[in-house]
Parts: C-alpha cells; sequence; structure tokens
C-alpha cells in the first residue's frame, strides 16, 4: 500500500512546501492539494515548489475538475511539470464542489467528465486528440506520462470511474462503503473489458494519530460535512433508499445548509449534523495500532493507496508516527538474511 497526504494550499505557500517536504521524509509516495482557486492559493503554482523541493513524491490535485480551467490548459501544465521535474505529477479529478460552487456553478455532467479525462490524458501524454473538432497536440512535449483517478459516490460516477479512470478517489474510509463502492468500480471495469486489477484504489481521509477521543472528533468533524456534500447530491438525484448504502446517506437528515468559507477546515461551524459514529467510520483515529488495524481492512479490500488528510491541529505528530509505525508495518517485510 502506498500513502499519501493531502493538503490545502493555505497561505503561507512556503509552509505547504515544507509539509510536502516532511512528508517525503517520513515515506510517503504521494503529495496532493485541495483544488480550488477562491478559497486557497493556486494550487498548480505551489506543485512546482514542491516538486522542486523534493525528490520522490509525486504531487497532483485532490481533485481539480473540467470546469473552471480549459482542459488544454490543465493538460499544459501536468505535460510542463511533467517535463520539468521527470513525471512525478497526477491529475485526481472529479465533476466539481467548492471550486463551481463558490462562484455559483454546478458540477459539470457525466459527458463532460468522461470526455475531459480523455483529452487531458491524452494530451498530457504526449500524444495528439481530437478537441473542439481539431486535432491537437502539444508539439513541444514528449514523453510525458500522466495518469488520471477519478473521485466518485453516486452510482453513474463510479459506472464511468470503471469505464475509464486510471484509479479510483473515495474520500473516505469507511470499511463496509468502501467494499461496496469498490466492487462497483471493479464490476464497471469488467464489464467494459478492462483488468478491474489494472485500476489504483485510492482511499482517502482525515488520519490523526492521537489518544485524546473527544477532541480527535472535534478536529475531524468537518470531513462528515464535506462528505454530506456530495450525499446529499446523490440523495437529490436518487432518493434516500437504495442507490447507494444507506450508511452513507442516513446521516444527512440534519443537514441545513453549508458555509463553503469554512470548507475543509476543523472550525467549521456548519457541521453539528456529523454524529460521532460518522467521524468515527470515515475517519482513521486513535493510536498507531488503531490506524494499522483500519489500514489492513482496506488494504484486503484491494485499497492500493491511503491518501490522509491534514486539516487539524497534529500535522507534524501524526506524519512521524506513520512514517516510523504505520507504513513500515503496511509495508513488504525483507529480511537481509533468508
Amino acid at each position: 500500500m502506498d500513502f499519501g497526504v493531502v493538503l490545502q494550499t493555505n497561505p503561507p505557500a512556503a509552509r505547504t512546501v515544507q509539509l510536502a517536504q516532511l512528508a517525503e521524509a517520513h515515506g510517503f509516495s504521494h503529495v496532493w492539494t485541495f483544488d480550488s482557486h477562491l478559497l486557497w492559493q493556486e494550487p498548480y503554482v505551489i506543485h512546482s515548489a514542491i516538486l522542486n523541493a523534493t525528490k520522490r513524491v509525486t504531487v497532483g490535485p485532490f481533485v481539480t475538475n473540467p470546469a473552471t480551467r480549459d482542459w488544454t490548459v490543465t493538460a499544459s501544465v501536468f505535460a510542463t511539470l511533467n517535463e520539468l521535474y521527470g513525471n512525478r505529477t497526477i491529475c485526481g479529478i472529479g465533476r466539481g464542489d467548492s471550486a463551481v460552487r463558490v462562484t455559483n456553478g454546478k458540477p459539470v455532467t457525466m459527458a463532460e467528465l468522461r470526455e475531459s479525462i480523455h483529452v487531458i490524458r491524452e494530451l498530457a501524454n504526449s500524444r495528439p486528440v481530437e478537441y473542439k473538432g481539431a486535432t491537437l497536440q502539444f508539439p513541444w512535449s514528449r514523453g510525458s506520462e500522466l495518469d488520471v483517478w477519478v473521485a466518485a459516490y453516486g452510482p453513474m460516477a463510479l459506472k464511468l470511474t470503471g469505464e475509464v479512470g486510471d484509479g479510483f478517489i473515495l474520500q473516505l474510509a469507511d470499511v463496509d462503503i468502501a467494499a461496496w463502492m469498490i466492487k462497483t468500480v471493479k464490476d464497471a471495469a469488467a464489464a467494459a473489458g478492462r483488468d478491474p486489477e489494472s485500476i489504483a484504489f485510492c482511499v482517502a481521509a482525515p488520519m490523526y494519530i492521537g489518544d485524546d477521543r473527544a477532541h480527535m472528533l472535534d478536529q475531524c468533524r468537518w470531513f462528515g460535512g464535506m462528505v454530506g456534500n456530495h450525499v446529499a447530491d446523490i440523495v437529490a438525484k436518487y432518493g434516500e433508499h437504495g442507490a447507494v448504502p444507506d450508511a452513507l446517506t442516513e446521516y444527512i437528515a440534519g443537514r441545513q445548509g453549508y458555509d463553503y468559507n469554512t470548507h475543509g477546515k476543523a472550525d467549521n461551524d456548519h457541521v453539528d449534523f456529523v454524529p460521532d459514529e460518522i467521524v468515527e467510520r470515515f475517519c482513521i483515529l486513535g493510536t498507531a495500532d488503531e490506524h494499522i488495524a483500519k489500514l489492513e481492512q482496506l488494504r484486503a479490500l484491494g485499497v492500493t493507496q491511503f491518501a490522509g488528510y491534514l486539516q487539524h491541529d497534529n500535522k507534524e505528530e501524526t506524519m512521524r508516527v506513520y512514517g516510523e509505525t504505520v507504513i513500515p508495518a503496511l509495508s513488504a517485510q525483507v529480511t537481509a538474511k533468508a
């Protein structure tokens, strides 16, 4: 299993770069950042600084969307970063949440998401692509490589992920829900004639190492609110029962609006509806042993990467314990002498 960290690009940007360097030092393989250009600083500028300040980590947005940038611009960013830093980028993409809703926009359609994935991936892999009636290609790009991982919750998005995604991003760490969603993606891949095992499966959730349960729950409750935005869309489209597990939809019954000004922040004041049980199920909290136990369950489901959100007050210590204890426990054990 690989491990990533998910950072917000809050100022100062140097702090984000510092955390990325620390993640690499503790053995994380991926550094992801939010992409919401009004709420936080522009991620791709900071991605370049992170890549310049590190040697091994793969860097990308978690997640971008097809609505706020022309797809060819997005592809050009990745191809340029790859030329500069040696194919160390990755693209997480979804239909759009905070980046589009803050500007009174709306998520793109499934058809638009599907087409954008194709256009971005082809161009950023130094290949030609049909776009708006023309065949386009970057004449300056040679040997660029980019995987596109799709963030999804609902049935249609999960089906699309299985059909076209290089990876699947599930933003919650509930074992039962993860099992259902991973199976749905794999079934869609098989139905499309793809090898389901060729898809990367990334579970992302807040990770907090500590022993004060009440404090950890309060620090990570924001995540249930963020996930609730997507769940509300699913319920509006499919109703409350049947399309996805009830364990994912029932908790939003008390949801009353959402303030994107505190999106993804520990002090979010619109998440009182999220019960402790949901925080426990969606996040990974507690001692190193508790983290390892839950991650082993996720790995058994086929999860290939865990990406931990660090939007809380214990960033450095959590990364230290992961580097010294959790990551080694989930890594292949090799002995010097058999």
